[in-house]
């Protein structure tokens, strides 16, 4: 029987473990709920907004791609990723200032300046593309 104690040292375990594997495992997402961005924009390193959906397939996709990306590399993975969920913000001053047209939406940002933008797009290269702009 796995008593609470065990559950909670092998989860413990987990934590260190992916710790130890270093930067390929730390990658940084994080989910918008009206105060990130201020933070992301001051901080002078270029972040992604991805405007998403958890039922689409195309930003499913795209998840998978910047996985895939920052897992093979640590100048992406040094990218935050700004997870915005287009049920709920879709129609927020957000959206409308940015002119997002719809989910599936990346755009790439350093401080408030736009560097680019890819909307619907899921082609590994394309991907690749729109982060490496963040070294430029």
């Amino acid at each position: 029987m796995i008593t609470r104690r065990h559950l909670l040292a092998g989860l413990a375990g987990v934590s260190v473990s992916a710790l130890a594997m270093g930067r390929a495992m730390a990658l940084e997402f994080i989910d918008y709920t009206g105060t990130e961005l201020d933070g992301l924009a001051a901080s002078g390193v270029p972040y992604v907004i991805n405007f998403h959906a958890t039922w689409c397939p195309t930003c499913a996709a795209q998840q998978r791609v910047l996985d895939a990306l920052q897992k093979e590399s640590e100048a992406y993975a040094a990218i935050p990723i700004l997870r915005v969920d287009w049920d709920e913000y879709g129609n927020s001053e957000l959206a409308r200032d940015m002119a997002i047209p719809r989910r599936s939406t990346l755009v790439l940002m350093r401080g408030e300046t736009e560097l680019g933008r890819l909307v619907a797009e899921t082609s590994k290269d394309r991907i690749a593309q729109l982060l490496d702009l963040a070294s430029s």
